[in-house]
């Protein structure tokens, strides 16, 4: 008798197990999501939560297989077993056409995207995940919308309408990365920031200086890390991911980790990924001139010049790098909200490849022996203070404090010299930013803040002798100690003018002051310091139109300004061979005029077409110009005579272009995706004629022909750059032709390139997914415009991830 009721009670537990409820969450907002349908395969068997997001399950068995779906979410496939285990909780992610409907980029608050008048470009961690990219500069590079140059392995800078480097703004969860050292020259920071981490990414066209201050003129590419899931229970709740890819091209390896922990008051989000990379093998077809033909080893105490066994190998390209991320969320109740996010990344040494490929004087042999950066180090520790509820100034405040290190250094050595000369340079940032959000004026919504920066920079110069490891005092890069900073206020607007037409609107003043302080060690400078400070006002006005339901049209003419940062006002340095930049204390900000128009078409459901026209006019453009030191126009630098240049108010610009885009849904497995960019830009030379812009890229695009069902997706795509003609050809590029094909007349010019590719995904199981991609299938041996390092040859990537 005993063991019968033990039978039963065994029996009834185990009903009990398998016919509670589960309750389906939005695994963002923690909300309970209503409406889920629930069915097995065959449909036969179905279920629907309700306004609490609570379905029952007594009608599936325990192990089959059931799915659940909902117009604005991620189907989910998994079973009652597994439901169980995760304690009877489903939590479902928005797909990312529904993520793209909601930006922040333009206020730093949430925003209907349809009702903003700039172009703006989301990228979701989906997408991202499906790309695969070893980088993010890749990922931007993958997105087809924003061209990006490479120097090296270990890089990737981004150009957007014709500007890049420090005339573009980086951040990462809403703080200023861009800091006093970023320089004209190509810049590498992007890689600072791990993909496996980003949550959204937001690329924003045109001149984002109302918000975002100085530098923003092209654009801004805001990324926005993972954030720590809250339980919404009262017991602790555990997740995560384990991630590992392989790349052939550089032997990639790659390895990730995350871990979540919440509670329903305090999350942790901890994440770790190191990556390996190895010398980069450029395709097989295409300029013998790419080759890597020789390169510089050091036998018994001479530089010696190696025939390279393997021509397509690029000597030396490889690094490895970590990146550390440690989060932690507390939300005490509805109103409050308290985020901390430490981020850290470094690399090894990694070598700068177009300068290990410039040829000498003479041509027949290399100019330098080594030429590297040292470790790029990054840390930012921020905190953000959220405040959500009524009050009579705002709806909403954001108080969001934050230091940043950076650290970076340049060690280069002539060929048969014994002398290596570095640079090390160390950034401090300290940034406040104090947002508001007011939603309570009729139709009228308002954004309003203020932001302080500050930077200190040190620099230090040594050489060393190689040969007797005696290391002695040399130039810096920079006057050390120098400091930059900026406060600024700013106002934006948002007004519903009518259900179809939205006006947006903002100003914004900034003060900016340079202080540096000039070392004559090294230099007699005719100047003991630089003083500066400067102000600019910028704006911006546009709307947003619907004239029907599926016709948008939107128009807007905003400013944009740079400063001049530490960079500019006092950098010494080599900036091509022969010539050195030296300081400049009379400075202003540079300005930008653009007027931008775009128009997206909705076609039955079935084809979208959109469409932007843009042109900008950059006036007292901060430009390398001939200029005289001391009343001389050339001086010896690193034991070389240079002929001397500065960063000087001397030009004025024009870019203007098209960015067009195709999305066709054939049915529910078949899609056609296609972007096209054209840009064209113009400045003054020192003449005062009209010569090409050195970072208006080239027609770049791309076609993805994607397959996809609830397990497999799959992406065959053709990505396509246009040919950039010697006429055509900054003047800054034309020097630079060893990083050049030639043309029948001898001259440097980037030749036009395609690649076909094929990238895939298939979800094994719930908690398993496989990546396979291959990358340039022909083979085809090219460079990116203005980039010194050949781009992959035939490339396999297989990445395997696993959710827990």
């Amino acid at each position: 008798m005993h063991k019968i009721g033990f039978a039963l009670i065994c029996f009834l537990a185990t009903f009990n197990l398998f016919a509670q409820e589960v309750t389906v969450y939005d695994a963002e907002t923690g909300s309970p999501v209503a409406n889920i349908a629930i069915y097995n395969r065959d449909k036969s068997k179905t279920s629907v939560s309700d306004l609490n997001g609570k379905a029952n399950l007594d009608v599936f068995d325990r192990n089959e297989k059931i799915t659940l779906k909902h117009i604005s979410y991620q189907e989910l496939e998994t079973t009652k077993s597994r439901i169980n285990k995760k304690g009877n909780r489903v939590y479902l992610d928005l797909r990312p056409e529904e993520l793209m409907e909601v930006v922040m980029s333009v206020s730093k608050w949430e925003q209907q995207k349809k009702d903003i008048p700039q172009k703006i470009e989301s990228l979701d961690a989906q997408s991202i995940a499906f790309a695969n990219p070893q980088t993010s500069a890749d990922l931007l590079q993958n997105s087809g919308k924003v061209f990006v140059q490479k120097s090296q392995l270990g890089g990737g800078s981004p150009m957007i309408r014709g500007f890049a480097t420090n005339r573009l703004l980086l951040s990462v969860d809403g703080v200023r990365m861009n800091n006093a050292i970023f320089r004209g020259g190509n810049i590498q920071n992007v890689i600072s920031i791990d993909p496996y981490n980003i949550r959204n990414t937001e690329i924003v066209f045109g001149p984002g200086s109302v918000i975002y201050g100085s530098d923003a003129i092209g654009g801004v590419m805001n990324f926005y890390t993972r954030k720590p899931r809250f339980s919404f229970t009262d017991s602790l709740t555990v997740s995560g991911n384990v991630n590992y890819r392989f790349a052939t091209a550089n032997n990639e390896n790659t390895a990730h980790f995350d871990l979540n922990l919440g509670q329903r008051n305090w999350a942790s989000y901890t994440s770790i990924t190191y990556n390996d990379f190895d010398n980069l093998t450029m395709g097989g077809h295409g300029p013998e001139s790419y080759l890597r033909n020789s390169y510089v080893v050091r036998e018994n105490g001479q530089d010696v010049l190696r025939t390279n066994d393997n021509p397509k190998e690029q000597l030396t390209t490889g690094y490895d790098q970590i990146n550390f991320l440690q989060k932690f969320s507390y939300k005490p109740n509805a109103t409050w909200n308290y985020d901390l996010g430490l981020h850290y990344s470094e690399t090894s040494d990694f070598s700068r490849y177009d300068r290990l490929i410039r040829p000498n004087s003479t041509g027949d042999g290399l100019r330098s022996a080594e030429w590297f950066y040292g470790p790029q180090k990054w840390f930012m520790g921020n905190l953000q203070v959220t405040k959500k509820g009524k009050n009579k100034f705002y709806d909403g405040v954001k108080i969001t404090t934050a230091y940043q290190f950076f650290e970076e250094s340049r060690n280069d050595r002539a060929f048969q010299s014994v002398n290596r000369y570095s640079t090390q340079e160390r950034v401090n940032a300290l940034s406040m930013n104090v947002d508001f959000e007011n939603k309570k004026i009729g139709d009228l919504r308002l954004y309003y803040g203020a932001e302080y920066i500050f930077n200190k920079v040190f620099s230090e110069g040594s050489v060393t002798n190689i040969e007797t490891n005696v290391t002695a005092p040399a130039a810096s890069r920079y006057p050390d100690g120098s400091t930059w900073q900026t406060f600024a206020g700013y106002i934006n607007g948002e007004y519903k003018l009518m259900p179809n037409f939205t006006l947006l609107s903002g100003a914004r003043y900034s003060q900016v002051w340079v202080d540096a302080q000039f070392d004559t060690t090294f230099y007699p400078f005719p100047f003991d310091e630089a003083d500066l400070i400067t102000g600019a006002f910028t704006g911006s006005l546009g709307f947003s139109w619907f004239p029907r339901a599926d016709l948008q049209v939107t128009l807007n003419g905003s400013t944009g300004f740079r400063a001049p940062n530490i960079d500019d006002v006092g950098k010494v340095f080599d900036s091509e061979p022969g010539a050195v930049v030296v300081p400049n204390p009379e400075l202003e900000p540079e300005y930008a005029y653009n007027l931008e128009l775009g128009i997206r078409k909705n076609i039955n459901d079935k084809l979208v077409l959109k469409g932007a026209g843009f042109y900008t006019y950059l006036v007292d453009a901060l430009v390398r110009r001939d200029f005289t030191f001391n009343g001389q126009s050339e001086i010896i630098y690193n034991g070389e005579l240079s002929s001397v240049q500065a960063i000087q108010n001397a030009a004025k610009a024009y870019v203007y272009g098209f960015e067009l885009g195709m999305e066709a849904f054939f049915d529910e497995n078949w899609s056609l995706v296609s972007n096209l960019t054209i840009t064209e830009g113009t400045e003054e030379d020192e003449s005062g004629e009209d010569t090409p812009a050195r970072h208006a890229a080239p027609t770049f695009g791309d076609v993805h022909l994607i397959w996809k069902n609830q397990k497999l997706k799959a992406d065959f795509f053709l990505n396509y750059n246009g040919e950039i003609g010697y006429q055509d050809l900054a003047l800054t590029e034309r020097s630079k032709s060893y990083i050049y094909a030639t043309d029948d007349e001898g001259n440097p010019f980037s030749p036009s390139w395609y690649t076909l590719n094929f990238r895939s995904q298939y979800q094994i199981t719930s908690a398993l997914k496989a990546s396979f991609s291959v990358e340039n299938l022909t083979n085809q041996r090219y460079r990116t415009y203005s980039s010194g390092i050949a781009a992959p040859g035939t490339n396999l990537i297989m990445a395997l991830g696993y959710t827990f």
